[in-house]
């Protein structure tokens, strides 16, 4: 039973294949980007929680984040609309990363033997431990379990 990898990895390879996505990483939130040599877009994969909502189904809550550095204009600022920065920017082409992932998982949903609720979106803005923007997607997954019968012990 390798449900939690084969999550991740799923997940990865929808990044991988993205074209803003430059690095992938996993894990608590809270150490989304300690590592300083990251190359920016990031996307970040933590699972936050698992049930067994019925016989044979393991249940995950999933957060994807994808994160952009945030790239301050020092010049003054003449626009209090858009500012000096890229944040509007970061926060398209981040939301727009997670779009293309959430639309190429509910297309292949059936293929892989998942079902999902619908996933909701918060944006996360000049956060982390460099300034990044971008936004936090959190859905449940539920995967089949055929691999554990009741018949083994």
């Amino acid at each position: 039973m390798n449900h939690y990898t084969e999550l991740i990895s799923y997940i990865a390879e929808l990044g991988d294949a993205d074209p803003y996505v430059n690095t992938i990483t996993q894990g608590d939130f809270d150490k989304t980007d300690l590592d300083k040599g990251q190359l920016h877009p990031l996307l970040h994969i933590n699972i936050s929680g698992s049930s067994f909502p019925a016989e044979s189904v393991v249940g995950f809550s999933v957060q994807i984040g994808c994160f952009a550095d945030r790239d301050t204009n020092k010049e003054i600022v003449n626009d209090r609309l858009w500012e000096n920065d890229n944040e509007v920017d970061n926060m398209n082409e981040t939301l727009a990363t997670l779009n293309r992932i959430w639309l190429i998982m509910f297309r292949n949903f059936n293929e892989n033997n998942i079902t999902s609720a619908i996933a909701s979106l918060e944006p996360s803005m000049f956060s982390r431990s460099k300034i990044l923007d971008g936004w936090i997607m959190t859905l449940d997954i539920e995967m089949p379990n055929t691999e554990i019968s009741l018949c083994q012990h």
